[in-house]
């Protein structure tokens, strides 16, 4: 007789705790902007220092429905997840070196502190002579300022095994690559996520304050722009989509995380 096995939905439904939560967010969000309407239209805020939201919204849909926006918004798009994908690949790869070779490690580490206490924001300008006005000084710009986060989290990560877990592989003669594959990386991949989720967050960022320096195209050419015309409220409908991009590319990465680690415990607070 066959046996039917029945998989179980493990996936948590909403609390009661949380649906109220989630409400009690909208409505603080709801609160704050009825405020901020209402002081923008007797004056108390002047509008070219906060603009009220009603004209924040009608700026966005102007964006939104302009035919050069797409074209700015593509190449920020480009150099961020660019920089990330470059940046983060070259972070794990040399994390996963130096946390295999100790000689490695201490002949590299002065120089990856050194260059981590370096603000990355006095490099634009050198990025710019080097590449010029165009995307790969962005690009390289989001790669230094997203490698130290996902390499610090992978270093972290492959140092965080314990020697019982270690012990107990070299007891069934495991091979140094079936360690690695079957118990390092494992273990190490949530710090590592952690670290790719603020590495995106820091490539945009990255490319905003390479287009700032100079640039031909771009979202951040773009906030200047309308920063030196006054034009307050598209600036601050910059503000959001800018946001709301790099929301989006963070929850695609958590979205990876819930399903790549299903073994992780996500809601965990810290």
């Amino acid at each position: 007789m066959e046996k039917t096995i029945v998989m179980k939905n493990t996936r948590k439904k909403p609390t009661i705790f949380q649906r109220k939560e989630a409400m009690l967010s909208f409505i603080l969000l709801l609160l704050i902007v009825f405020i901020w309407e209402l002081f923008s239209r007797v004056g108390i805020f002047h509008p070219l220092i906060l603009p009220a939201p009603s004209l924040v919204v009608i700026a966005t849909w102007e964006l939104l429905t302009s035919s050069y926006f797409y074209l700015h918004f593509g190449i920020t798009l480009y150099e961020t997840i660019a920089g990330f994908f470059i940046g983060c690949i070259l972070a794990i790869v040399l994390g996963v070196l130096v946390t295999t070779n100790l000689t490695l490690y201490k002949v590299l580490n002065p120089y990856i502190v050194v260059f981590q206490a370096i603000p990355k924001i006095a490099l634009a300008p050198i990025f710019v002579t080097w590449f010029g006005f165009g995307s790969t000084a962005k690009v390289v710009m989001a790669i230094t300022i997203c490698f130290f986060p996902t390499f610090i989290n992978t270093v972290v990560g492959l140092k965080s095994i314990d020697d019982e877990s270690r012990l107990l592989f070299k007891s069934m003669v495991a091979k140094k690559k079936d360690v690695f594959l079957k118990l390092s990386l494992p273990t190490a991949l949530p710090n590592i996520f952690a670290g790719l989720k603020s590495s995106l967050t820091f490539a945009l960022i990255g490319a905003i304050v390479g287009e700032f320096m100079g640039a031909n195209e771009g979202l951040g050419l773009l906030l200047e722009t309308f920063n030196f015309q006054l034009e307050m409220p598209k600036v601050y409908a910059l503000i959001i989509i800018l946001s709301l991009m790099g929301l989006g590319l963070y929850l695609f990465v958590e979205w990876l995380d819930r399903k790549l680690i299903f073994w992780g415990d996500h809601d965990k607070i810290i």
